[in-house]
C-alpha cells in the first residue's frame, strides 16, 4: 500500500505542474525575473529592480557644459516575495481507498494557487498602473484597443509585447463588434462562435478574465491642489534618520490637496487642470491631460490635507539632470488647480501594461526532504515553482498534504500600464 501511495501522490504532482501552467493565463502575460533563493534570503526577499534609464542631448560642437551636468540618474523600485499561497488535502484511511479523491482535490488545489497568482497579478496592474482611459460608451471592440494603443504611443511606452486583460461583460462586448464584421474571416468567426478575440488587435494581446477589480465612483467634491510649486526631483537614493543611504522609490509623491466636500480615496483617478503628459523620451507634449492615481492617504483622513499619488508631477522645474531625464509633465500644477476625477461611474477595471513593466517574481521554498515530511518540488514551464509535502498521522490515519507556491509581483513602471473604464459620465 505505501509503494502505491507514494506512486499515486508522484503522478498526481506531476499532472499539477502540467495542468498548473495551463491555469496561468496572466502569469505568462508578466515577465518573469528569477533570483536565487540564498540572495532573496540575505536581502529580507526584496530586491531593488532598475527602471530604464532615460538620456538627454545637447547641441553644438561643445560638449562641455552638458558634461558638467552628466550625472545620469538610475532608478529602481522594490520588488519583493510578498505572497505565500498553500492549498491543504487530507484524506483518511478510508478516502485514501478511492485515487480519484485524491486527484480532484489536486485539481482543486492546482485551480486556487493559479487563481492566487492570477489575482495578484490583476490586482497590481489594477491599482498601480497609471494611465487612465475613461470611455463614455460601452465596450465596442478595436476602438477601444486603438485608444489604449494611441494613449501609449504618444508616451514612447514600447510598442511590442503590449497586454490588455479584460473584464466578461467588457470583453464580451468587443467581441460581439467583432463579430459583426462582415469583410473579415477568421476574427469575426472566432468571435460569434466562442466570445473570443482571437489573436492581436491593435497591438495588443487581449486576455479574457472571469473575474475583474472593481472601481466606485469617486465621491470627492470641488478638489483643488492646494500649494504652489509641488512638483518631484527624483533621486536614486535617501539618507536615513540615522545618516544611512537607502535606494528610493520614485513611483510615489505626497501632495497637498483641499477638498470642498466629500472625501478622496485610494483608487481614485484624477487628472489636473493645465498638466499634460509629454513623450518619455522626446519630452514633447502629447496634447493630453496627464492620469495619476490616489495611492494612499497621508493626512486629512481624505478630505483637505495630504495623498500620495503615483505617478509623480516630474515636470523639469527644478532643472535638475534626474527632472530633466525622467521628466513626465509638461508642467506644475498651480495652486488652486482644479482635480477632475475620471472614474465617475462605478465599472469593472479593464488593465493593460507593456511586458517589461509588470514583473512576476518566481520564489520557492527549501524543505529538508529527510526532516519528518516528505518533499516533492517542480517548476512549471512558465517558471513557477511548486513545493507539495505530505505526511501521515498513525495516530488518526490520516495523510496530510499541503502544496505551496511563492511569489512576488512588481509595478516596475506605472506610466507603461493602465486601466480603461467603460460608461463613464
Amino acid at each position: 500500500m505505501a509503494n502505491s501511495l507514494v506512486k499515486q501522490i508522484t503522478v498526481n504532482f506531476e499532472d499539477l505542474l502540467e495542468k498548473f501552467d495551463d491555469e496561468l493565463v496572466l502569469s505568462k502575460a508578466a515577465k518573469k525575473y528569477t533570483v536565487p533563493g540564498a540572495t532573496m534570503q540575505r536581502s529580507s526577499d526584496t530586491i531593488w529592480r532598475p527602471i530604464p534609464n532615460i538620456a538627454t542631448s545637447g547641441n553644438g560642437l561643445d560638449a562641455t557644459a552638458d558634461f558638467t551636468a552628466a550625472s545620469a540618474t538610475q532608478l529602481a523600485v522594490p520588488a519583493t516575495l510578498g505572497f505565500q499561497k498553500h492549498s491543504v488535502i487530507q484524506l483518511n484511511g478510508l478516502e485514501l481507498r478511492d485515487a480519484l479523491t485524491e486527484g480532484r482535490l489536486f485539481d482543486a488545489a492546482k485551480q486556487k494557487l493559479a487563481s492566487d497568482i492570477n489575482v495578484a497579478i490583476n490586482n497590481v496592474a489594477a491599482t498601480q498602473g497609471a494611465i487612465t482611459i475613461k470611455r463614455t460608451v460601452a465596450a465596442t471592440g478595436f476602438d477601444d484597443f486603438a485608444v489604449m494603443d494611441a494613449r501609449m504611443s504618444q508616451t514612447g511606452v514600447p510598442s511590442w509585447q503590449r497586454k490588455a486583460a479584460i473584464s466578461p461583460v467588457d470583453y464580451n462586448g468587443m467581441a460581439s463588434n467583432l463579430a459583426a464584421r462582415q469583410t473579415m474571416n477568421q476574427k469575426p468567426t472566432t468571435a460569434y462562435e466562442r466570445a473570443m478575440i482571437d489573436g492581436n488587435i491593435a497591438g495588443f494581446e487581449a486576455y479574457k478574465m472571469d473575474y475583474s477589480n472593481r472601481l466606485t465612483a469617486a465621491a470627492g467634491v470641488t478638489v483643488t491642489m492646494a500649494a504652489a510649486n509641488q512638483f518631484y526631483t527624483p533621486a536614486a537614493t535617501t539618507t536615513q534618520t540615522d545618516g544611512s543611504i537607502t535606494p528610493k522609490d520614485n513611483r510615489y509623491q505626497t501632495i497637498s490637496i483641499a477638498v470642498t466636500s466629500g472625501t478622496v480615496k485610494v483608487g481614485d483617478r484624477f487628472t489636473v487642470a493645465n498638466v499634460n503628459s509629454v513623450h518619455e523620451i522626446t519630452k514633447q507634449d502629447t496634447g493630453s491631460l496627464s492620469t495619476h492615481v490616489i495611492m494612499a492617504i497621508v493626512t486629512g483622513a481624505g478630505g483637505t490635507g495630504t495623498v500620495s499619488i503615483s505617478p509623480p508631477f516630474i515636470s523639469g522645474q527644478g532643472a535638475t539632470q534626474a527632472e530633466l531625464q525622467y521628466q513626465n509633465v509638461t508642467a506644475t500644477p498651480a495652486n488652486g488647480a482644479a482635480i477632475v476625477f475620471l472614474n465617475t461611474v462605478a465599472a469593472p477595471v479593464n488593465v493593460f501594461w507593456q511586458y517589461g513593466a509588470l514583473e512576476l517574481l518566481p520564489g520557492r521554498y527549501e524543505i529538508p526532504s529527510d526532516a519528518g515530511v516528505k518533499v516533492m518540488t517542480g517548476t512549471t514551464e512558465s517558471g513557477m515553482s511548486l513545493t507539495m509535502s505530505y505526511s501521515m498521522d498513525i495516530k488518526t490515519l490520516t495523510l496530510n498534504m499541503r502544496v505551496d507556491t511563492l511569489f512576488g509581483v512588481v509595478m516596475n513602471q506605472p506610466q507603461q500600464a493602465g486601466i480603461m473604464l467603460f460608461n463613464q459620465t
